[in-house]
């Protein structure tokens, strides 16, 4: 009889659950896309700036207490985001 394995996609490769640490990964993440598509457009650089500021806290945080490769990896993607995001929307007239 085989053996059949499922696989799914998980932050804790531990094995250990990170609730934290993983909403961290999804808020990061979702305000880098939003600051990076409203980057391109002059009229939404409040929208861009504070996002991609905000992005880049929590990433920063969530780099600091992560505890699994996954989570890291995708935060420094998400972080990415938000940075390109926040410059973008600081050259196109900044947070205020």
């Amino acid at each position: 009889m085989a053996l059949e394995r499922t696989h799914h996609f998980t932050f804790n490769t531990d094995g250990q659950p990170h609730p934290l640490e993983n909403t961290l990964v999804a808020v990061t993440v979702v305000l880098g896309i939003i600051s990076v598509a409203t980057a391109g457009f002059y009229s939404l650089h409040l929208l861009a700036s504070w996002t991609g500021l905000v992005g880049i806290v929590t990433g920063g945080y969530g780099q600091f207490i992560s505890a699994t490769t996954a989570e890291r990896f995708v935060l420094i993607i998400g972080l990415g985001m938000a940075g390109l995001g926040f410059f973008l929307g600081v050259a196109h007239g900044g947070l205020w």
